[in-house]
């Protein structure tokens, strides 16, 4: 036998020792005051155990109690532990064609999906990353420290600026060199099938250098449209908009170097076969071994015979007071109603279950609100106020659900969104639907983001077609309204003029005083012009200002992105361009 940690016994046993010296030659307040013929007398016989015995026991215990903390163990063995490993490159295209948005949202950040998935499932395996456009560029080596290559991938940015072209000549060269100190080497393609027609010399390449290419095809059949960073889509130079779709050339390639090729997936059934298959087929390196030592464990039989010393020196402690053996006794009755709680919790969960499969919902409630103290009980709580139908309740009690389970926290946000389309919420259920797809790429619920969409495209065109209508009765009325005031107009001019008349008969200086009015109102007219010329040309100049001021603000706003911080990205040079003339 020996002991993991003996300097606790050095440690330890010092003031343990010096404690008890210190309990043993305290003497009672009474002792101090009394002599031992006086206290004889005066004190009544214990029926327990007396105080040096007490004391001894104590110390017994705590000296039990070191020993376990320094930890004594027997039986020594030395095991070491040999990992073997299968190597694995993995290349995401990065050209413009991946920006397609065939895939929700792109088909590059689909790729960097399935590329997380990867390294988490990817347990025997040693990793390497690298992007490809027109070169290639090594984001991670060969590694078996997945966490960090996580946070690369994660901080990677999809609208970082690539070449144009998808250089698949030049991930093989790059496969090479990561890859050239392993016995099998394997290269994952993220891609939607480059730009050419045949890939020859690549075959050749791969046959020559003993790669094998997985192809995982990111993309349809169906032509699809490139969305730019800036929101526009990528145009050809007559104006017409370019669609790109998956090219399946790129299955010759895979299949001719002992790899393999398989249409994306929305789960991960894609990658479990590609992984499966390079574990088959892959020989293996033997990582570092690593040795470590076993033991049999003796802690705990001290540990026990200390706390069965400790409960009995403290059971027979005279200056006990009956409160503390109260508050003792009420302890062990709370206790013992948790666990008749704890039982009546699974009673209560087993009916709500019943309820739920029978249709039963408010029953299922009431049982489900007995138990609501786990995310997964307060789910099931809020899907029976669904179906219900108490859609306000369902709702306060999906944002009660927070849990770190991927596939609860999905769920929960794909049931979220469907009770804000109850609740004609349509814009809160399209975030709900978006933030579910970025945990998890699920069928039902892209299906239900896109109804979504369709239904919003809907209500702007009604309310822009309401506003069309408003505007066009608007116009219809004020041409009505000025109609009747030219008329009135009219009537009054026909008026003025035979009052005119008759006033001109009857006097004619009227009518110089009416040609002064005239003069006057001209020179008017001709004061207002003038007033607005100046206000035109003030305007002008505060434009010109506010134009200038803009063309400032844009500089100023290059000038913060060529500060921007590089990403860290090493370039290989390719004996092999892509000779592609397609931009993207």
């Amino acid at each position: 036998m020996q002991f993991l940690y003996p300097n606790v016994l050095f440690l330890m046993l010092v003031p343990v020792l010096l404690l008890m010296f210190l309990i043993i030659t305290n003497k009672d307040s009474f002792q101090k005051y009394f002599s031992k013929e006086i206290l004889s007398k005066l004190s009544i016989a214990n029926k327990y155990m007396g105080k040096t015995t007490r004391n001894i026991i104590l110390f017994l215990s705590l000296i039990l109690l070191v020993v376990a903390l320094a930890r004594p163990v027997a039986n020594e063995k030395e095991q070491s532990f040999k990992q073997e490993v299968a190597s694995i490159v993995v290349a995401i295209d990065v050209s413009k064609s991946m920006l397609a948005t065939d895939l929700y949202p792109n088909r590059l950040s689909f790729a960097k999906q399935k590329l997380l998935n990867l390294i988490e499932l990817s347990k025997k395996n040693a990793i390497a990353v690298i992007l490809f456009a027109k070169s290639s560029f090594i984001l991670s080596p060969v590694t078996q420290d997945f966490s960090s290559l996580k946070i690369l991938v994660e901080n990677l940015n999809p609208g970082i600026n690539f070449d144009n072209g998808s250089n698949i000549f030049s991930t093989l060269e790059t496969t090479n060199k990561l890859l050239k100190d392993y016995k099998s080497k394997n290269l994952i393609l993220l891609t939607d099938g480059g730009n050419k027609d045949t890939y020859k010399d690549e075959i050749e390449y791969a046959k020559n250098n003993k790669i094998n290419v997985y192809t995982i095809a990111i993309g349809t059949k169906k032509p699809a449209p490139i969305k730019l960073s800036d929101g526009n889509f990528l145009t050809k130079k007559d104006g017409s908009i370019v669609t790109v779709k998956v090219n399946d050339n790129v299955k010759k390639l895979s299949l001719n170097t002992q790899g393999g090729f398989i249409n994306y997936s929305n789960s991960n059934d894609d990658i479990k076969q590609i992984l499966d298959d390079i574990d088959i087929k892959s020989s293996k390196k033997e990582m570092e071994s690593k040795k470590f030592k076993t033991y049999t464990e003796l802690f705990y039989y001290p540990l026990a015979a200390g706390i069965f010393l400790l409960l009995i020196a403290f059971s027979s402690l005279p200056n006990l007071k009956r409160g503390a053996n109260i508050a003792v006794l009420f302890t062990l009755l709370l206790l013992n109603s948790d666990l008749k709680a704890f039982e009546f919790d699974f009673k209560n969960i087993d009916k709500a279950n019943d309820y739920y499969e029978k249709g039963e919902y408010k029953e299922a409630i009431k049982e489900y609100e007995k138990v609501a103290k786990t995310p997964e009980a307060k789910y099931n709580l809020a899907n029976s106020y669904y179906k219900n139908g108490e859609y306000k309740k369902a709702l306060k009690s999906y944002k009660q659900v927070v849990s770190s389970n991927k596939d609860l926290e999905h769920k929960k946000l794909h049931n979220l969104g469907n009770t804000y389309v109850k609740l004609n919420d349509l814009e809160n259920a399209k975030k709900m639907y978006e933030n579910a797809l970025k945990i998890e790429a699920d069928k039902e619920t892209r299906e239900n983001l896109e109804m979504i969409e369709k239904l919003l495209k809907k209500r702007k065109n009604k309310e822009n077609k309401k506003q069309q209508n408003q505007n066009n009765q608007n116009n219809n009325n004020q041409q009505k309204n000025s109609k009747q005031k030219e008329n009135q107009h009219n009537q009054e001019d026909k008026q003025n003029k035979e009052n005119r008349a008759q006033e001109n008969k009857k006097n004619q200086n009227s009518k110089q005083k009416e040609e002064n009015k005239k003069n006057q109102d001209l020179k008017n007219s001709n004061s207002n012009s003038n007033k607005k010329e100046k206000i035109k040309q003030q305007s002008e100049k505060e434009v010109k200002q506010n134009q200038i001021s803009d063309l400032e603000e844009k500089k100023w706003l290059e000038e913060l992105e060529k500060d921007k911080t590089p990403v860290l990205l090493k370039k290989v040079e390719s004996q092999k361009e892509d000779d592609s003339s397609t931009p993207w």
